[in-house]
């Protein structure tokens, strides 16, 4: 959508784990070369954990990136007991035959296929990603196959990615023994304030674009609510980009970031991190009364927040009551919803309305109104600001489609992305 725009050659926050945009902040740096040490001494196990989004997937991908070809690499992401057994799933990670076979079987292909592999002068290494799914008896099972060695080296070795609970389940005292034979082990933490900044340069440049389209006081909102979780950055990060796009403006700055946190938060859906500011995020919806000219009559005193009250112009009934339904749930009061036509000044009138929302159908040829007079009554009657959620082309301005264009975008990010 804004990559043109932004002059990327490819999304620069995308969600998949690509080896291409890593950072390498200290903490990268150190998991991936302790990684790489484990497998260059051998070392039975390796162990790398963190928190979601992390950034450890990211990190593997980039370790299988640099592997030499005397490598056979078998990558396991299954390892919940209810996918069905661990020798099954080893099997399958390195394309060996387990149709129809009993564990015995099983253990006998796996061996013999290590120890071909051995003979060719090829290191075998099992990749275990989420492996704080694992169950004792299965981290057990894993120990025990990685018995097989030679009198010099180890034929098998293994490689643990998985969250913290992965390294609770190792300080167990039943699997002692498999703690004593992990010689890597690196806990993978969030970013901090700077390296989140550099982060988000980083891969804006990666991408092709510039890499100061955010400026600091944006990085410092991104941080603050992604708590520097990598993941949560590049969320926060595509979306902003989708509303900067929606804005046509090419820098980014604290008040867009912070717009679309608010949106993030009223979905409730994305585990966003608090802000460490006192202050709560109003609702979109939520607007500051004006202090009363007598100091009171009913109205709150200043400081106080009300419900914006918008009302719903569309052709399409459908229409009206969906968009009734987005605005409400995002924090706005509508206080009608009724047919664009030549009776809609009174109807906007009489309900106080401070703010109009007009869909305009495209698939409407001809109209039995004016709507471009329409607009114009609407602004100077009801002295209100006029929005529009499409853009049209029947008789209406090049500016006004415009507005509907960014609109537009804008809803669509808030109801898409959640």
């Amino acid at each position: 959508m804004y990559e043109t725009f932004y002059g990327f050659r490819s999304k620069p926050f995308s969600l998949l784990p690509d080896p291409e945009f890593l950072y390498p902040s200290k903490k990268h740096r150190m998991a991936l070369t302790l990684l790489e040490y484990g497998l260059m001494n051998q070392a039975s196990f390796s162990v790398i954990s963190g928190d979601i989004g992390t950034g450890k997937t990211t990190l593997i991908r980039q370790l299988l990136n640099q592997m030499e070809r005397d490598t056979v690499v078998g990558l396991i992401t299954n390892t919940h007991q209810s996918f069905g057994e661990l020798l099954q799933w080893i099997l399958l990670a390195f394309n060996l035959e387990c149709a129809t076979k009993d564990k015995v079987d099983m253990y006998k292909t796996f061996m013999d296929f290590l120890i071909k592999q051995y003979a060719a002068n090829k290191r075998v290494i099992l990749i275990v990603d989420e492996a704080q799914n694992m169950s004792h008896q299965a981290l057990e099972e894993l120990r025990m196959l990685s018995n097989v060695n030679s009198e010099k080296d180890q034929i098998l070795q293994v490689i643990l990615a998985g969250q913290p609970g992965l390294r609770d389940n190792l300080r167990d005292p039943r699997l002692e023994q498999f703690a004593q034979r992990i010689a890597v082990d690196y806990n993978l933490e969030p970013l901090n304030a700077e390296e989140t900044r550099n982060y988000i340069r980083h891969r804006l440049g990666i991408a092709g674009g510039n890499p100061d389209i955010f400026d600091d006081e944006a990085c410092d909102v991104i941080f603050r609510y992604s708590g520097g979780t990598p993941r949560l950055i590049n969320l926060l990060c595509d979306t902003t980009l989708v509303y900067g796009y929606a804005e046509q403006t090419q820098h980014i700055g604290r008040q867009l970031a912070e717009d679309v946190v608010r949106d993030k938060q009223l979905g409730r859906i994305v585990p966003l991190k608090q802000s460490d500011k006192t202050e709560s995020t109003p609702s979109p919806g939520d607007v500051p009364e004006q202090e009363s000219p007598a100091g009171g009559n009913g109205r709150a005193a200043k400081g106080a927040k009300h419900k914006l009250r918008v009302a719903i112009a569309s052709d399409s009934e459908r229409q009206r009551s969906y968009l009734k339904a987005i605005l409400e749930r995002s924090g706005f009061q509508v206080v009608a919803a009724v047919p664009v036509g030549e009776d809609l000044v009174s109807q906007v009138r009489g309900e106080n309305v401070e703010v109009l929302l007009m869909d305009l159908d495209e698939g409407i040829a001809r109209r039995p109104y004016d709507l471009e007079r329409l607009i114009d009554r609407v602004r100077e009657e009801c002295r209100i600001p006029v929005l529009f959620n499409d853009s049209s082309s029947a008789g209406v301005s090049g500016a006004i489609s415009d507005i509907g264009r960014k609109l537009t975008l804008k809803l669509t990010s808030l109801i898409g992305r959640g």
